[in-house]
């Protein structure tokens, strides 16, 4: 919910939610399938169910693991799927939640220090970099001591990732027509670990370079989010696996709840040494919310993406 939290004597406030009123099985979701409308909240005690609570989101985070649970169909991420006329916005946190201490914080450093775990000197590729996730993991990969390059969708990016993040190398995939050419001039000698964050055609080419005994975390594919399964681009180098002996292995967060605290000890530390920097780009208003999402999927963002729906 969002909107105005009204005044002290008020028994009901009206609130603003977005709502699923219809399954969008492929392409960027619009106001055909997701709507806003105005309801009436009852702030009488005797109108909030057992062991429920009333609260006013303040911020909600904007995450493309979204998209996968308004297709209307079962199986992508094994999420379930939200149901038409109901609420679509859930979460709020707090800043320094919603990236360094929240899910991108964490998911990067699942997938680099827990899965990864590469030695030190270790060549490291992370795609969609400049993302929520990305822009955490090239920064934890250098702090264990390796060589770093990353994927982006703008030449902006590329300098950001590179003058702020600390990677040592990135580059602009719009500008690459050919994806083993580039990882090729980027990684001659070759890929230790490789942080998946699109899938598609730069997974395939990563196969075609990784080293022996390379680890690959997936943490989504989100080139492949907006695209019905039998249209979804296929991978034609597994087989490189076998005689690389590669380990690739997807991930949910929920799976390392069990591991949040030796996370949160590592980040604090971090934060306080300075060790790591975050970026997020804040959209204004709960009307704001498709424009947010819809940028998830584009280039025109840095960082963690934000809706603030009141202050």
């Amino acid at each position: 919910m969002g909107g105005d939290a009204g005044v002290a004597a008020a028994t009901t406030v009206e609130s603003k939610e977005w709502y699923l009123a219809a399954y969008a099985p492929q392409n960027i979701p619009t106001s055909e399938h997701i709507k806003l409308r105005t309801v009436n909240v009852s702030l009488e005690y005797d109108s909030i169910p057992d062991q429920h609570v009333l609260f006013q989101l303040l911020m909600i985070t904007v995450d493309p693991y979204l998209r996968n649970v308004i297709t209307g169909r079962d199986g992508d991420l094994y999420l379930p799927q939200i149901l038409l006329n109901k609420m679509y916005l859930l979460f709020q946190f707090e800043i320094f939640e919603l990236t360094s201490f929240g899910l991108p914080g964490f998911t990067a450093w699942i997938g680099i220090d827990v899965i990864g775990n590469p030695a030190p000197g270790s060549n490291v590729f992370i795609s969609a970099a400049a993302g929520g996730v990305g822009m955490f993991a090239g920064q934890f990969a250098k702090l264990k001591g390796c060589r770093v390059v990353g994927s982006t969708g703008s030449d902006e990016k590329v300098q950001i990732l590179k003058d702020e993040f600390g990677y040592d190398e990135a580059f602009n995939y719009r500008k690459e027509s050919d994806f083993n050419a580039a990882l090729a001039k980027y990684f001659p000698n070759g890929i230790d670990l490789y942080l998946d964050n699109v899938g598609g055609k730069m997974l395939e080419a990563v196969l075609n370079h990784v080293n022996k005994g390379a680890r690959i975390a997936i943490t989504g594919m989100m080139s492949q989010y907006n695209t019905i399964p039998a249209e979804r681009e296929g991978v034609n180098s597994l087989l490189n696996m076998v005689g690389k002996e590669v380990k690739m292995e997807g991930f949910l967060c929920g799976s390392y709840l069990n591991r949040f605290g030796e996370f949160e000890t590592l980040m604090e530390t971090y934060l306080k040494e300075e060790k790591i920097k975050s970026k997020h780009k804040i959209y204004q208003g709960i009307e704001s919310f498709l424009e947010s999402f819809a940028s998830v999927f584009s280039s025109s963002n840095m960082g963690k993406v934000i809706l603030q729906v009141a202050s």
